[in-house]
């Protein structure tokens, strides 16, 4: 029986000229799957055909968008997380997305290999590879621009002999990854890290610093869920997509930045993610009002640490499972509405209410008959203090 191998197929010169490439190195056939997680671009039955015309055997599409939105955004969203406290992990919640689907054809299909387009200097390679092995530890990976060389000038070549029914243009100055919770671009004149970035390289936001009108927002939450958007529900999906929309208009979501790739270098990376970062904010603030002062600073190590798990390919692991339980526990009363003010690049928290809320008036009010015993304060600050007075006494004698 022919091997079969999976290949992650995006439609492009790369995984188009793949197909053949993986056929000829392998002897194997070629399954493409595609996968829809809000990029945008061509038609999903566009991409199949070409797939097939390329030289696949079979070709799948999966509309993954609210799978993407609710099973990967969502935890996000409830874990506030943001690598290196600034990027809220755009391209490395896709990558399980996607995974989930290649080992699904890979086991419908009876292929021993899954196969994708990373090179091996990035984090994706990782992601994918690891995702897949967690799910199905059986299957191999293979990835042809790194294990076979498969440059873009041979892609280009191959292309062109094989006649195959894809443009090769003139490859763009930047490699950019987007779905529906934001855009990654890199590569070209940014690699220098004086540059600063340009208009022309954005897409979701428009430039924060343009005169325009302020847009107020109201989000409603349910136990860390976006429920609605100025009293109208919403799904997961359409929470991201509506504040994308807004908060793009007004610039929110520009990240530059010099992040720690897991492969160990630094590298330069340009984000611009309106939705996420709004949702963010929200659901933080949300949380300073409705988590208890324990679980919430003990919640901010478990963020941090999630996030660098998600970043680092490890979204299948036990330790990352495991946080997800403590995430949705703390969210069991992350519950109300926020409001913000969406301006200048900026989402600025107004105002926030919740029948959940640990905010009580009486006792924070300084005015007149507030219900506060601050008659018990001086005895609290005796016995809290005492450990380090008695140390003070030693070491300063």
């Amino acid at each position: 029986m022919t091997e079969r191998v999976v290949l992650a197929y995006s439609g492009g010169l790369d995984t188009s000229v793949a197909i053949g490439w993986i056929a000829e190195e392998t002897g194997a056939e070629v399954i493409a799957v595609a996968v829809d997680v809000g990029q945008g671009g061509e038609d999903l039955d566009v991409i199949r055909k070409r797939a097939l015309a390329c030289g696949a055997v079979e070709a799948e599409v999966a509309d993954a968008k609210d799978e993407f939105a609710d099973e990967y955004c969502l935890p996000a969203i409830k874990a506030n997380a943001l690598y290196m406290d600034r990027y809220p992990l755009v391209s490395a919640l896709s990558r399980p997305t996607i995974v989930k689907h290649l080992v699904a054809a890979a086991k419908k299909h009876g292929a021993t290999t899954v196969a994708h387009g990373c090179t091996g200097k990035g984090n994706d390679q990782v992601r994918f590879e690891a995702g897949i092995v967690a799910l199905a530890p059986d299957l191999k990976c293979i990835a042809p621009v790194r294990d076979y060389a498969m440059t873009r000038d041979k892609a280009i070549a191959f292309c062109e002999a094989k006649g195959l029914p894809i443009a090769t243009t003139k490859k763009s100055p930047y490699s950019i990854d987007q779905n529906v919770f934001g855009r990654a671009i890199e590569t070209g004149f940014l690699e220098d890290i004086w540059n600063a970035p340009i208009e022309d390289i954005y897409e979701y936001t428009s430039n924060p610093a343009t005169p325009r009108e302020a847009d107020e927002v109201i989000i409603t939450f349910k136990q860390g869920v976006p429920v609605a958007i100025d009293g109208k529900p919403v799904s997961v999906l359409q929470a991201v997509q509506q504040l994308n929309e807004r908060a793009g208009a007004q610039g929110i979501g520009r990240i530059d930045m010099v992040e720690d790739r897991l492969v160990g270098i630094k590298s330069r990376e340009v984000y611009e993610a309106p939705g996420a970062i709004a949702l963010i904010t929200a659901h933080q603030e949300l949380e300073n009002v409705t988590v208890e002062r324990e679980l919430a600073r003990y919640k901010r190590q478990v963020e941090q640490r999630w996030g660098e798990l998600v970043y680092d390919g490890q979204w299948f692991s036990p330790l990352k499972r495991a946080l997800d339980g403590f995430i949705d526990e703390a969210n069991q009363h992350v519950s109300g509405d926020i409001r913000m003010t969406l301006h200048g690049g900026r989402a600025v928290v107004t105002g926030r209410r919740s029948e959940q809320s640990l905010y009580d008036f009486n006792l924070a009010t300084y005015d007149t008959g507030d219900s506060f015993d601050q008659s018990a304060a001086k005895g609290f600050i005796d016995i809290y203090s005492l450990s380090s007075k008695i140390a003070a006494k030693r070491d300063l004698a």
